[in-house]
């Protein structure tokens, strides 16, 4: 299966986001590295993927991660994996920015692999 990627280049500007921004730092095929930024009370919409798993590493603050059922706080240098299909969601309940890397590893990495059952945004 191709991979769906449509980029400018291997380092595209941030997009903005209400909870924050996320900016692609590198990807590849099967393979994408992202820096996400998420503002201090925000969080993302609670989510699945069926094409790509996620892992996620805290660079700085502290993340409040709930990944299925598991609701955990990470801290700098923590990291987890995010399995395809498992729903999940990422917060910042700090009031200090919340940095992550992500790594997505799968065969389609867009934002069109993205199912939202809960966002604060209406997004969903």
């Amino acid at each position: 299966m191709k991979t769906h990627l449509i980029r400018k280049s291997p380092v595209d500007e941030a997009v903005k986001r209400p909870w924050g921004s996320y900016k692609v730092m590198e990807y590849k095929k099967h393979c994408l590295v992202k820096q996400i930024d998420v503002f201090p009370g925000e969080m993302l919409s609670l989510q699945s993927h069926s094409h790509r798993s996620e892992h996620w590493t805290v660079v700085s603050g502290v993340a409040q991660v709930q990944r299925g059922d598991e609701i955990l706080n990470l801290e700098k240098d923590e990291a987890l994996v995010i399995p395809k299909n498992t729903k999940h969601r990422l917060a910042n309940k700090t009031k200090y920015p919340l940095r992550i890397i992500e790594i997505q590893y799968g065969d389609i990495l867009d934002e069109n692999d993205i199912v939202r059952y809960d966002d604060l945004y209406g997004r969903c």
